[in-house]
């Protein structure tokens, strides 16, 4: 199905819904028709038996996992920081969270001093060294700790390959009295980057999927009844596992929301669910840029046929103006965290205090700069969802 249009009606309506609930600053914005689309559009793309986990640092708000786990039934998370680990085991203790990335062994220390040793907690571990701390962590505090063990598949960003270290760290994690070992993880996202002229993106799937294979064969192949989480994928290419051979979960976030990083035509059917609504602060006819006006002879490089200026509430955002159509950023003035200046032909219908409408280009980041978010819903501002606090 073909999105519906992001046209001169749709912004209408929601800046009514912005004006209305007395919105006048810079706000994220999630459509919740257009989210639950994407969910349902996830589900439908999911193979038989493939587990979904929800990314928390891509939705980085409760109220947003909560409403993604209802529909979904996912009692899975995967989390990037203490801090939302902190804050999701206690808002949510009967979901499982993996960590995304391999934390300081002081990290996970801080963790059990602040929540339950019983919490459902599967840490990210990359090398035998961070195996051995954890390890150790472990028997000083006389918990359980369980171990999901990271995998280079081609991304080189650390990880074990498939070799001796990686079935004696297994091997030490078994004699351990402390921890037990539950998994792999086999993260991918370099190929959907790798171009498709001469296969080489198939090539590079091909690769990523046979070293995950043999990593598997080599820790998991007496395992296969024990439930151990065999974890791959994310937003750009959880639509390539057409069956769970390689993988019994994928991780799957900001492909909900869509930001403009995810306008590939791989995920062509999910559509765009969040926006920054901004108000215009000041709208001038003319371009004028500071110090132009000294340097006879020369005029800024513009867009062909701008003549309007644009200065609204806030910037410097990962983000692109999608609304009114015609306005764009103006890089030559600058970028500004205060007043971000844009640029629009003189037929552009934009005045003082209305909205101008971006699109982020990616959701984990950029959806903590603007407090809560809005959700916008058969006309309205339907219900605010705080988000979590900004970290790493």
């Amino acid at each position: 199905m073909a999105a519906p249009a992001l046209d001169a009606n749709y912004f209408a309506a929601l800046s009514k819904a912005l004006k209305e609930a007395g919105i006048a600053q810079p706000t994220l914005v999630i459509d919740r028709q257009r989210l639950d689309h994407n969910i349902e559009t996830l589900l439908d793309d999911l193979p038989e038996g493939m587990g979904y986990r929800i990314v928390a640092k891509s939705l980085p708000s409760v109220g947003l996992i909560r409403h993604i786990r209802t529909r979904t039934g996912s009692d899975r998370l995967m989390t990037f920081n203490i801090e939302m680990l902190l804050a999701l085991a206690g808002e949510m203790p009967e979901a499982e969270q993996l960590l995304g990335k391999p934390m300081p062994v002081a990290a996970a220390r801080r963790f059990y001093s602040e929540a339950s040793p019983d919490a459902n907690i599967k840490w990210l571990v990359d090398t035998p060294t961070r195996a051995e701390q954890y390890l150790a962590l472990a028997a000083e505090l006389g918990i359980t700790m369980q171990l999901v063990l990271e995998v280079d598949v081609g991304l080189h960003r650390g990880g074990f390959a498939p070799d001796d270290a990686l079935v004696n760290t297994v091997r030490s994690i078994d004699r351990s009295n402390h921890a037990a070992f539950a998994g792999l993880m086999g993260y991918e996202p370099h190929v959907a980057k790798m171009p498709e002229k001469g296969g080489l993106r198939e090539v590079a799937l091909q690769s990523a999927w046979s070293i995950f294979s043999k990593a598997q064969a080599m820790t998991c192949a007496s395992r296969t009844a024990s439930g151990l989480i065999l974890n791959a994928a994310g937003s750009p290419t959880y639509r390539l596992y057409r069956d769970t051979e390689i993988a019994n979960e994928v991780s799957v976030g900001s492909v909900l929301v869509k930001p403009t990083d995810f306008d590939t035509p791989l995920l062509a059917p999910h559509w765009p669910a969040s926006f920054i609504a901004t108000p215009a602060l000041k709208v001038l006819d003319g371009i004028n840029i500071a110090g132009f006006e000294f340097v006879r002879g020369r005029q800024p490089d513009l867009p062909e046929g701008h003549d309007k200026t644009v200065f609204i509430f806030g910037g410097n955002w990962m983000a692109e103006p999608v609304w009114p159509e015609s306005v764009v950023l103006n890089d030559t003035y600058g970028r500004s965290s205060n007043q971000q200046m844009l640029t629009a032909p003189s037929t552009t219908p934009i005045e003082p205090d209305e909205y101008v409408f971006l699109r982020p280009k990616q959701s984990e980041s950029v959806f903590l700069q603007f407090g809560d978010i809005a959700v916008f819903e058969n006309g309205c501002i339907a219900e605010r969802w705080p988000v979590f606090h900004a970290s790493a």
